[in-house]
Parts: structure tokens; C-alpha cells; sequence
């Protein structure tokens, strides 16, 4: 008796932990049922800000392992997924959905994302969880986009942010990624803090956090650049400036190109950084141009075309490329490799509204995920991206828009 009851919990047991193996699985698969079927971009773009939108008021669980078998064990310990979902994931659905505001007013919208303002912040503009690490300062940048809302009334957030920034300087001047990682400079921090650097510094005339900007972003090019192909690697150690982690991680590339465009974009014509910085927009928009694979992704190793394409990347590249083809010496081919990312984004985006794919992330220098799955980034980018697109070419649901025609329109208007 005794042994059948202990055969039926083993039987039990083990049919609950192939259960819990399987589930994502079959989950996936479900999901990934007549996955890209939308072509309209304006439909597209409506199924992917609700998404959006639906993320940052519930946070999805973004998994926090690779490990695929015996997951119970990974629930148990805590640290199968992680619904407390990241500044940096934040900041990029906020930005997406400040674009998707830019041309069109939606009460519904607004009142969302008050909503998460008054959960973030107190009435006086302070945080009330003041961030502890500095990708809140891309989230913050984020907010300073909103246009329907008085930025000004969040003026200390602002400030603890800058605050925070300061006490992350390093002994070369530049800032850590983390306090207690001194000796390394991530090319994420660049995305992290310079366009807020620079938006903050003009905002409220502190010329010295846009000369910090500026700073992080030369000395990693400096020191943390394959030179003859201008590709960003993951880190570099201050100490001795040897290059750490892969040279070509497409997300390293994307954090990159956030920090380099979106600092450029907020420089005035008049500032004497804007063409020192235009000069690097220049030259990263035609190295990364030629990693960019055919179905129009970058890889999450662009220099191997045998890895597998990364939504992530595709998406912060494809952003960069839209705003670099405001030079005109590379606006033809930076608006051609922009319409192939988003092209591309369209084919890995679910039924529902999420843009599949997104490399998981990244456990420790030179330790990537392999898992590709949905990423809340991702999805604030690629609403980033098509919204811009959309506004600059002057789409509706009747509009045809890939023609020569369009793109005369498109170099106008930028």
C-alpha cells in the first residue's frame, strides 16, 4: 500500500516537472502561429503600441535563466522569470509611446501613462523608489519626451538622477555601470545616461553633464572599438583599456546607437559637439550597414551570418538608421536599411501584438542568452521606429508609401 502511494506521488511528480518543462514550449509554439501575418504598417503599428501600452501598466515575466529542463527546480530557488521589470525595458515603451503621440492625441493614452507617472513619482516630482542603478537614467530621459505633460514638475527626479550619475563617476572621469564594477565601462552605460546627459544639460543649462556625455561616448570609441570596422565590443577595463566580452554583440551595438543618436538629435545645429558626434553617426551607420543581414535583421553576432537574428538589435539599429539618414551624404542607404528592419520586425511579430525573437538577457560579460523570446524593450523600439517612419512619410491606411516618391518626401521632412 505504502509503496503504491509512493509510486503514484513519484509518477505525480515527474508527469508536474515535464508539465513545467513543456509548458513554455507549447506556449511558444501557440503564439507563433501564423506569426507576421500583418503587411499594413499603420495596423501593425496599431496592434503593437496596445501591446505597449498593456506591458507597462502589466509587466510581463521576463525570464531570468536559459535553463530549459527541470525549471521547477529554477521556480523554487526563485529565479525561473522576474516580473519586476527593468528601468531600461520602461524607458523604451515610454519612448515608443511618446512617438506614437507625436502627431495624434489619445486620451486614453495619456491617461495610461499618467497613471504610471503617479505610481513612479511623488506629487512634489520626486521618485518614490529613487533607482539605485543608472538605466534610470534612460527612463527618465523618456519621460522628458512626453510631450502632453509639463516636464518641469519633475525637475528633482531629474535632478536625483543627475545626482546618481555623479556618484557613479569613475577615476578616468567616465561612469560605471555599476558601483562596484570600477574598473569596467559598459557600451550599455552610453545608451543608459547620454541622451539624458545631454537633454537634462540643455534643459537646465548644465554644460557639464553634456561634456560628460560627450566624454563616455569618446572614450569608448577610444579605447572599446574594433578601429577598422567601428563596431562596438562589451566592455573595456580602464586600467589596462583591454577590450572584454564579444566585439559585435548586436545588442552592444544597439546600446551604442541609442546613446550616439538620440545625444546627437537633442544637440543644437549651433553646439560645436553636434558635428564632432555627426562624424561617428556617420561612420558607425556604414559599419553597421554592412553586418545587416538580407531578411533585413542584425544577428545577435553580427559578424556571423550563422547566428540567429536578434529583434533587439534590429529594432535600436533600425531606429539609428532613420534618424542618420538626415545626412544626406548616407540618407538613401540609411532609409533603405530602416525600412528592412522594420519589414523585418513585422514578419517576427506575433498575432497578439508582441514582437518576438529578442535575445534574453545577458548574464555577465562575454555570457549571452540563447534564448529569444519577447522583450519589452524590443517592443518600445519597434513602436519607436515605425511611428517615426510613419510621421515622416506622411502614411494613413490609404496612403502608399514605398515608392521614390515617398522618399523624396522623407529627406524633406528630416
Amino acid at each position: 500500500m505504502i509503496l503504491n502511494i509512493l509510486s503514484t506521488l513519484i509518477f505525480l511528480i515527474i508527469c508536474i516537472v515535464i508539465t513545467l518543462d513543456l509548458l513554455p514550449k507549447v506556449k511558444d509554439w501557440f503564439l507563433r502561429l501564423h506569426i507576421g501575418r500583418i503587411n499594413d504598417k499603420v495596423t501593425w503599428n496599431e496592434n503593437i503600441t496596445k501591446k505597449g501600452l498593456k506591458w507597462i501598466l502589466e509587466t510581463p515575466k521576463i525570464k531570468v535563466t536559459d535553463n530549459t529542463r527541470l525549471v521547477v527546480i529554477d521556480m523554487l530557488k526563485g529565479n525561473y522569470s522576474n516580473n519586476t521589470i527593468q528601468h531600461w525595458q520602461e524607458a523604451a515603451l515610454i519612448l515608443g509611446i511618446s512617438e506614437y503621440l507625436k502627431d495624434k492625441t489619445d486620451k486614453e493614452i495619456e491617461k495610461a501613462i499618467t497613471n504610471y507617472l503617479n505610481k513612479k513619482f511623488h506629487k512634489n516630482g520626486k521618485w518614490k523608489v529613487i533607482p539605485k542603478h543608472i538605466d534610470g537614467a534612460i527612463l527618465a530621459y523618456a519621460i522628458m519626451k512626453l510631450d502632453f505633460i509639463n516636464t518641469d514638475q519633475y525637475k528633482s527626479a531629474f535632478d536625483e538622477i543627475w545626482d546618481l550619475i555623479i556618484n557613479h563617476i569613475g577615476e578616468d572621469g567616465t561612469v560605471e555601470y555599476r558601483k562596484f564594477m570600477k574598473s569596467y565601462r559598459y557600451v550599455d552605460t552610453i545608451g543608459f545616461i547620454c541622451p539624458f546627459l545631454v537633454s537634462y544639460g540643455l534643459k537646465f543649462k548644465k554644460e557639464e553633464c553634456i561634456q560628460l556625455a560627450i566624454k563616455q561616448i569618446k572614450e569608448f570609441e577610444t579605447f572599446g572599438m574594433l578601429n577598422k570596422y567601428f563596431i562596438p565590443c562589451h566592455v573595456y577595463k580602464i586600467d589596462n583599456k583591454i577590450p572584454l566580452g564579444l566585439f559585435g554583440w548586436g545588442r552592444g551595438l544597439g546600446w551604442y546607437a541609442i546613446g550616439l543618436i538620440d545625444s546627437w538629435n537633442e544637440l543644437r545645429e549651433d553646439c560645436k559637439y553636434k558635428k564632432e558626434l555627426e562624424i561617428s553617426v556617420k561612420r558607425f551607420a556604414i559599419a553597421a550597414m554592412d553586418f545587416q543581414q538580407e531578411n533585413g535583421s542584425w544577428n545577435w553576432s553580427v559578424t556571423r551570418n550563422e547566428s540567429r537574428s536578434d529583434s533587439s538589435s534590429t529594432a535600436t539599429l533600425g531606429w539609428f538608421m532613420l534618424n542618420a539618414a538626415k545626412i544626406q551624404d548616407i540618407s538613401e542607404a540609411c532609409l533603405s536599411s530602416s525600412k528592412s528592419a522594420i519589414d523585418y520586425l513585422m514578419k517576427v511579430t506575433r498575432r497578439n501584438g508582441a514582437v518576438d525573437f529578442s535575445q534574453g538577457d545577458t548574464k555577465d560579460i562575454g555570457v549571452y542568452s540563447a534564448l529569444f523570446d519577447i522583450l519589452p524593450f524590443t517592443q518600445g523600439f519597434s513602436i519607436r521606429c515605425i511611428n517615426y517612419y510613419i510621421r515622416n512619410f506622411k502614411l494613413s491606411n490609404n496612403t502608399k508609401y514605398e515608392n521614390d516618391e515617398d522618399k523624396d518626401i522623407m529627406k524633406k521632412s528630416v
